[in-house]
């Protein structure tokens, strides 16, 4: 019998095997190499035209790092929620205003309330892709040594925070004490 007849049966096979591990896979599941990596060096702008920002902002306490935008409709979804994070749990958040405009992110935040400590513009997106930013919006849980400990890719909600979020923060904030 011809050999040649088991080849494309023998790709097709493969074929098959790639799609089934591809399809298995979770979409929502991006590493990160900087897991576990101190948050890259930066030099950046506050958002209200303060003072220039550094890594050395983001030490002190665990917080979380939002990367967030105007043209971001999910970032308009997760606001909401970021307010009561910050307003009625205290939880620190510091915005990354992502290859934004200032003018309408500081607009974004009068009209919608501002659920951060501070915010840093990094319209140019540097920071964005020293993190390893795919896009809008992302989290990423930050120690108080200024060490990525956690990266969220999505909307937080409620669910995401209490299942993926909080038992982060609340470790870390455990560790501290």
């Amino acid at each position: 019998m011809n050999r040649q007849l088991f080849i494309p049966l023998l790709v097709f096979v493969a074929l098959c095997v790639l799609l089934y591990q591809g399809l298995s896979m979770d979409p929502r599941l991006l590493p990160s190499e900087l897991v576990d990596e101190p948050v890259p060096a930066f030099s950046l702008p506050a958002l209200d035209g303060g003072a220039t920002l550094g890594a050395e902002n983001l030490k002190g306490k665990p917080r979380l790092l939002n990367v967030w935008a105007t043209w971001c409709p999910s970032c308009y979804t997760e606001h909401p929620y970021l307010l009561t994070l910050a307003k009625e749990q205290g939880v620190s958040i510091v915005g990354l205003n992502y290859k934004d405009e200032p003018a309408k992110a500081r607009d974004y935040l009068a009209r919608l309330g501002n659920p951060y400590e501070t915010v840093i513009s990094d319209e140019p997106g540097r920071l964005g892709i020293d993190l390893g930013v795919y896009g809008a919006p992302e989290t990423f849980v930050i120690d108080a040594k200024g060490v990525v400990r956690f990266r969220f890719v999505g909307v937080i909600d409620e669910r995401s925070w209490n299942k993926e979020l909080k038992p982060v923060l609340d470790r870390l904030q455990a560790e501290q004490d």
